[in-house]
């Protein structure tokens, strides 16, 4: 069997870190080690984990930054610093079921050619009621999208948006050398959605639909599904200046033009996966330099509806940026 390590990282997080650290020490599969990486708390955090420490049977190891990594880079070296064969990201305000661990454990002895799973996960509140939804319907990963995942076409869901939430996810130790450090392509593109992008490359990832810990939505959090599950509404699309569109636009396109201009440089990366970054990137050229007079602006837009492109890269409601295109 092979080892576990969890991989925590904690900043100022003494209001719901007792949860989480009891949520891991009561798992039906007990793990073999937890990793901590503080980022300068200045509150009861350490207290916290120290009195944890000395109430478990497995090693608990405490490092303090010397000085504030933020989010991603405490991740990525918390990551290093694990030893176990497979390691699960741990956020401090989450709740795992009790059967998170044996759960995941047996989808990668199921699946030995997979570097990483997700899960799906129950959204509570801040007092830590249940909200009604999860985390795979509030970023649109229905059936339809599970199907094509499963199918080969895990990069392509990836490229249209933010899916793989990193508290959900478990990797395998061996892998890391490919994953870390995690490059500066795009500001947004943190530690998880790069991990799995990455992966996804040669589809080593895979899910499960089965929520297997409650995600805490709250007020403090760095980083979180709601910031990044942001759509530009209808009436936003006609009321917003055509330069605010524009900068948006101009925004995705040199993002597209980052991801591709790295990824194509990569060693072994599929020809389909590169005709992919490369039609993104053209897609949103096309956006972006779109003419003020509306009617020049009708062949390059039915050229790239006729693709499919505003459906593949857009997602959920397609026809709207379809519109705004046409007439802001």
């Amino acid at each position: 069997m092979e080892s576990i390590s969890v991989a925590l990282c904690t900043y100022n997080g003494e209001e719901f870190l007792p949860k989480q650290l009891d949520s891991i020490k009561q798992q039906t599969c007990q793990v073999h080690e937890l990793i901590v990486c503080d980022d300068g708390s200045r509150d009861a955090t350490l207290t916290i984990l120290e009195k944890f420490k000395a109430s478990v049977p497995f090693p608990v190891h405490i490092h303090q930054n010397s000085s504030n990594l933020g989010s991603s880079k405490n991740f990525e070296q918390c990551l290093q610093k694990c030893s176990g064969e497979i390691i699960f990201l741990c956020d401090q305000d989450d709740v795992w079921m009790p059967n998170k661990v044996e759960i995941m454990r047996a989808y990668f002895q199921r699946n030995p050619t997979q570097d990483a799973v997700f899960s799906n996960a129950q959204i509570i509140d801040q007092r830590g009621l249940k909200t009604g939804n999860t985390s795979f319907n509030q970023i649109e990963f229905n059936q339809e999208a599970q199907a094509k995942w499963l199918a080969g076409g895990s990069f392509e869901i990836l490229l249209k948006g933010y899916v793989v939430t990193g508290a959900t996810m478990a990797i395998r130790k061996n892998c890391l050398p490919d994953l870390i450090p995690v490059p500066d392509i795009i500001p947004e593109l943190i530690h998880d959605g790069w991990i799995a992008l990455k992966l996804a490359i040669h589809n080593q990832i895979g899910y499960i639909a089965e929520p297997l810990i409650q995600y805490r939505e709250h007020e403090s959090q760095q980083v979180g599904l709601k910031a990044k599950n942001e759509r530009v509404s209808l009436v936003d699309r006609f009321t917003r200046t055509r330069d605010d569109k524009l900068s948006r636009i101009e925004k995705k396109y040199q993002d597209a033009k980052a991801l591709y201009l790295y990824i194509s440089s990569l060693p072994n990366i599929p020809a389909d996966v590169i005709e992919k970054i490369e039609h993104r990137h053209e897609f949103y050229s096309m956006r972006a330099q779109l003419p003020a007079n509306r009617l020049k602006r009708i062949p390059p837009i039915l050229k790239y509806v006729l693709a499919g492109s505003y459906k593949k890269l857009e997602g959920g409601k397609w026809w709207r940026p379809i519109l705004g295109d046409l007439f802001e």
